[in-house]
């Protein structure tokens, strides 16, 4: 069994560019990029449609085209890039292991990256519109064009729903910030500001019960979980602010993990585990942009590169 010099695992934009690096530098990377049963490579971006925040596509780019690009663009230089899934890790000693359900992989070093996914209601609600008016993600998508001066509703009780709900109320008509509970996670500080904003309406204890439009998202039934009455509310936007969950599940006993499963780095790239590096969204729990997703891939890369050449 050959052992490479950097393996990996996980695409998307930390992946990715991780892989690019790492090309470039000559370590010839292998790129294990399914990760996710039943998943696909490239990460979150590969269910997303317009992304107008990352830099240098002024008209805007899909989802999906940017990581292809991302794709080719590490392969041109080298990468080897496989679609498989990991299953587990051996970090124990070195070279590292690294297995699939067909193969074992040794690595002199190996990158995380494989992200994390936003919770979702996974209701035939969610399907209908999802990227039709229904997204996880405020930053991402509220400066659309579709959610312009129009009712838009957010689903959560953390920081991040008040977070997105106070970053909504620059687009759109009427924030309705709409959660299942009377009390709420979110710091009382981001609670107050939430409340004093004219634009943000709060529907509590209530639950999303169906969604309804044409080709995109129109309107939203919602039921209050004590008396059971239900109410129609106009909404072109619904953003789940529900959490997210880092893809780190294997990791668990390899390397250290916070007590929500994002791997825990010293602020470059570096885990507990010499030789070891985690980049992208399964170390960021603050940001979970492409763009901060593919600074720290940059990093990662880096630091192997710099790492190998002081102990090989």
């Amino acid at each position: 069994m050959d052992t490479r010099n950097v393996i990996i695992i996980g695409s998307g934009p930390a992946g990715y560019t991780a892989a690019l690096y790492a090309s470039r530098a000559n370590l010839k990377p292998l790129v294990l990029g399914g990760f996710l049963k039943g998943g696909q490579s490239g990460g979150q971006l590969m269910t997303t449609t317009d992304v107008e925040n990352y830099p240098g596509f002024p008209q805007g780019i899909e989802g999906p085209t940017l990581m292809v690009n991302m794709r080719q663009q590490a392969a041109r230089f080298g990468a080897e890039i496989l679609d498989k899934d990991v299953d587990k890790v051996d970090f124990s000693a070195r070279p590292f292991k690294v297995f699939t359900d067909e193969a074992e992989y040794a690595a002199r070093a190996v990158i995380i990256a494989t992200g994390a996914a936003a919770k979702r209601m996974n209701n035939e609600a969610e399907t209908r519109f999802w990227n039709k008016g229904i997204s996880a993600c405020a930053t991402c998508d509220g400066a659309l064009p579709i959610f312009r001066n129009k009712p838009i509703a957010v689903i959560g009780g953390g920081d991040t729903a008040m977070e997105e709900a106070l970053y909504l109320t620059r687009f759109g008509s009427q924030v309705v910030l709409i959660h299942r509970r009377e009390e709420f996670r979110a710091s009382q500080v981001m609670l107050d500001r939430a409340r004093k904003n004219p634009k943000i309406l709060f529907k509590v204890p209530y639950v999303i019960e169906d969604t309804q439009g044409d080709k995109t998202l129109e309107q939203i039934k919602i039921k209050n979980v004590k008396t059971g009455a239900g109410e129609s509310l106009p909404a072109s936007g619904l953003f789940l602010a529900i959490g997210h969950e880092p893809n780190t599940g294997i990791f668990k006993g390899a390397i250290d993990l916070d007590e929500v499963g994002y791997v825990k780095t010293d602020g470059h790239t570096r885990t507990n585990i010499p030789g070891v590096f985690a980049a992208g969204d399964c170390v960021d729990h603050v940001y979970r942009q492409a763009v901060t997703a593919a600074g720290l891939g940059c990093m990662a890369a880096i630091q192997a590169e710099r790492w190998l050449s002081e102990h090989e």
